[in-house]
C-alpha cells in the first residue's frame, strides 16, 4: 500500500540553525498520526514543508501521491490545514469567512455547510462579527470549520485543540475519531501527550528537529507504558 505521506531525508535550514533535520517517515492511509514534541522541536515547519507553504531545503517527500517540491498548489487544494496562530482575515465576519473558503473550494450547497459548522461548533452568534474581534477560541473553532469543510481526504493540523476548554476539547475530539473511522487520515501535530494518547493511532517523537521514534498505541500498551512517560524518557535520553 502506498502511504499518503511519505519522506525520505526532509530537511529544513535557516542560515545555521537545522529546524528538521534528515526525517524519514511514513504514514498510511486511515490513520490518526501524532506528531509529538517539545516547542521548537520542528513540527510545525514540518507541517509547512508537507502542505507545501515553505520550501524544503534537502530531501524528497510525497502528499496523497504528489511531489511537494514539485506540486504544492495541488496539495493544498486537496487537503485541511488547521495552522498554528489562528489567522482568519480580519475584515471578514466569521460566516463571510467560510463563505469564501467554500466558494474557493467550490463546495456545493455552501450556505447549508456553513451553517452545519456554526451549529456543530456552538458558535452561531459570532456569524456576523468581524473575525479581528473573535475570542482565541472562536477563531479556533472558524479554522478548524474552514479546514474540513470540504470534507479532505487528508488533513494537517497544528495544536487544534489549545484554545478550547474542556467541553469543545471533547467534541473536537469525537470528531477527529469519527473522521478517521470514515476512512480519512490525520496529520496532527501536538505537545499534549494525553491527548495523543487518547486518540492517536500512530505516533512519532520529534526533538531538536530529530526523527527519535515512530510507532503505533499497541506497541505502546506492549510495552506497558503509558505515553507521556515514554516520551519523557525518550526525550531525556536525547536532550542537549
Amino acid at each position: 500500500m502506498t502511504p499518503i505521506i511519505e519522506t525520505f531525508n526532509l530537511t529544513k535550514q535557516y542560515g545555521t540553525i537545522t529546524a528538521v533535520n534528515n526525517v524519514t517517515l511514513q504514514v498510511q492511509k486511515g490513520a490518526l498520526f501524532g506528531l509529538l514534541g517539545p516547542n521548537g522541536s520542528g513540527k510545525t515547519t514540518m507541517i509547512k514543508m508537507l502542505t507545501g507553504q515553505i520550501p524544503l531545503t534537502s530531501g524528497t517527500a510525497h502528499v496523497l501521491s504528489y511531489s511537494i517540491s514539485e506540486d504544492p498548489i495541488t496539495i493544498r487544494k486537496q487537503v485541511g490545514i488547521i495552522p498554528e496562530q489562528e489567522t482568519p482575515p480580519s475584515f471578514l465576519t466569521a460566516k463571510e469567512y467560510l463563505l469564501f473558503v467554500s466558494t474557493i473550494r467550490t463546495i456545493p450547497d455552501m450556505e447549508k455547510e456553513v451553517l452545519w459548522w456554526f451549529d456543530y461548533l456552538d458558535f452561531s452568534d459570532t456569524q456576523d462579527v468581524l473575525c479581528k474581534d473573535l475570542s482565541r477560541g472562536t477563531r479556533q473553532k472558524l479554522m478548524l470549520a474552514q479546514a474540513f469543510i470540504h470534507k479532505p481526504k487528508l488533513a494537517f493540523i497544528d495544536e487544534p485543540l489549545v484554545n478550547f476548554d474542556p467541553i469543545m476539547q471533547r467534541r473536537v475530539k469525537d470528531f477527529l475519531i469519527d473522521y478517521r473511522k470514515n476512512g480519512n487520515t490525520i496529520f496532527m501535530s501536538t505537545h499534549l501527550l494525553e491527548v495523543a494518547e487518547e486518540i492517536c493511532s500512530e505516533f512519532a517523537i520529534m526533538h531538536n528537529g530529530n526523527l527519535l521514534y515512530t510507532g503505533n498505541k499497541a506497541e505502546l500498551q506492549e510495552k506497558n507504558q503509558h505515553l507521556d512517560d515514554f516520551f519523557l524518557t525518550r526525550i531525556g535520553n536525547n536532550d542537549v
